[in-house]
């Protein structure tokens, strides 16, 4: 990817933090908010699922996937153009997709849950997931210890979902911060999946900390 544009300059406006100077600094220098454009994708974070499956191969056509944070639908648009049905949730709406099914709601409302293990009960002949994807990540409130357990209270609760739902074999990915899966839950994730891998695709910037847990081959519980 050509990165040979000239970067363009934001002026702090009257009124305007610098924080959100910085903010719009980097949309407007960001080659993958373009390249999204170009390829009709509704955000830049499909180019992370599809960089992540361009280095696992792991989409496959006739799976059937959970996406949880969903919006804006990039990752439904990558999984969906291999071939596979999606069930996705978000708290905020998604405009409607071919195979894909969505729930507007937060997946830590109590009823998610049961509300996504009934919708794949419809889809999936054996009411079991291929793969549980997880986008999914809190508001921060700029306190580094707090936004640290926020954050990985969302990826347990992704986790301990996923390993009740995939099939034999079937594959976990979620986003992590801050050095990725740590700890009991990296215990856990050792236990119940063959192989766990911390990947940060190009298309996550540089100066974030973000990157995705890969657990693949799940033992089934095991």
């Amino acid at each position: 990817m050509s990165r040979n544009k000239q970067k363009t300059k934001v002026k702090t406006a009257k009124g305007r933090k610098i924080s959100s100077t910085r903010w719009l600094q980097r949309q407007l220098n960001d080659p993958y908010i373009d390249l999204a454009e170009k390829n009709g994708y509704r955000g830049r974070a499909a180019f992370k699922l599809k960089e992540i499956d361009e280095k696992l191969n792991f989409l496959k056509s006739g799976m059937t996937i959970i996406d949880l944070g969903a919006a804006p639908g990039g990752w439904c648009q990558i999984a969906t153009a291999k071939g596979c049905k999606v069930i996705a949730i978000d708290l905020l709406e998604i405009d409607e997709m071919p195979d894909v099914e969505f729930f507007q709601m937060d997946f830590m409302d109590e009823q998610a849950p049961d509300i996504l293990k009934e919708a794949l009960g419809k889809q999936s002949k054996d009411g079991l997931a291929d793969i549980v994807l997880s986008d999914m990540a809190p508001n921060t409130m700029g306190h580094k210890q707090t936004d640290h357990l926020r954050i990985m209270a969302v990826v347990e609760a992704a986790y301990y979902f996923a390993i009740e739902v995939l099939k034999p074999d079937g594959i976990f990915v979620a986003k992590v911060f801050q050095g990725g899966a740590q700890g009991e839950l990296l215990k856990e994730m050792k236990k119940n999946f063959k192989t766990i891998k911390h990947i940060k695709p190009p298309a996550s910037r540089k100066e974030s900390s973000e990157q995705y847990v890969v657990a693949t081959g799940f033992k089934g519980g095991c």
